[in-house]
C-alpha cells in the first residue's frame, strides 16, 4: 500500500476539512476544471451556473496568498487532476508587504510545480485586481502585474488573462459598479465579467466546446 501523505498544520484547516466533508457526499467529477486561489474565487457562488455544463471544482480558501496556494498544491490540487487551472491570488500577498518580484516567483513556483507534476495541464492566471481599497498599492499591483505576465510566457500552457484594464474607468480609478461595500470582494456584476471572460479564455484554449 501507498504512504498516506502527512500534511503540516495549517491556519487554513478548517476549510480543508469543508472541502473533504464536501467530497464524502459528493465525489470530484473527473477531469474538471479547478479554480483555485483567495476569497475572490472562494466567494464566487454562482460558479457552477456561470460554467453550467462544464465540470468545476472550487478549492479556494478565503484570506490566502499566492505563497501559501503554493504550498497547499500538494492537497488541493495535483490530487484534483483538473484538465485546467484557473488561478486568482497575490491580492493579499502584496497587501502584506511581499514585492512585485517576490509574486512574480511564487507564480514561476506554481507554474514549476504544475509542469512537474501534472504536465501540459493548461493554467489560466487572472490579474490582481484594482480593488478600490487597495488604490494605495496600486503601482505594485501594476508592476506585479507585467512581471507575472512576462514570467509567465516562458511557460506554453500558461495563459495570463488582464482583467486589469476592464476593472478601471477611463480616467484612472477603480470600476467601483464591480465591488460590494467592503471595496475589496467583487459583487455579482464583477463575477458576470470575470466569468465571460474566462469562458471565452477557456473556450479558446479549446477547454469549451
Amino acid at each position: 500500500m501507498g504512504r498516506a501523505v502527512m500534511f503540516e498544520m495549517s491556519p487554513f484547516e478548517d476549510e480543508f476539512r469543508a472541502f473533504a466533508q464536501a467530497e464524502a457526499l459528493e465525489p470530484l467529477p473527473p477531469d474538471p476544471v479547478l479554480f483555485y486561489g483567495s476569497s475572490s474565487i472562494r466567494l464566487w457562488v454562482t460558479l457552477k451556473q456561470d460554467f453550467a455544463g462544464l465540470p468545476v471544482v472550487n478549492r479556494a480558501f478565503g484570506g490566502s496568498t499566492l505563497r501559501e496556494c503554493v504550498a497547499e498544491m500538494e492537497r488541493l490540487v495535483l490530487p484534483v487532476r483538473p484538465r485546467a487551472v484557473v488561478l486568482y491570488a497575490g491580492d493579499n500577498d502584496l497587501d502584506q508587504g511581499v514585492s512585485p518580484e517576490a509574486l512574480e516567483a511564487s507564480a514561476g513556483q506554481f507554474m514549476s510545480t504544475m509542469d512537474q507534476r501534472l504536465g501540459q495541464v493548461p493554467v489560466v492566471f487572472i490579474s490582481v485586481k484594482p480593488s478600490p481599497s487597495r488604490m494605495w498599492n496600486l503601482a505594485n499591483i501594476q508592476r506585479a502585474n507585467v512581471l507575472i505576465r512576462e514570467s509567465l510566457a516562458k511557460w506554453p500552457q500558461a495563459h495570463f488573462l488582464d482583467l486589469y484594464p476592464l476593472m478601471m474607468r477611463p480616467d484612472g480609478g477603480p470600476r467601483h459598479d464591480f465591488f460590494t461595500e467592503d471595496a475589496l470582494h467583487m459583487n455579482a456584476s464583477g463575477y458576470r465579467m470575470w466569468a465571460e471572460q474566462v469562458r471565452t479564455c477557456l473556450s479558446e484554449l479549446g477547454i469549451i466546446r
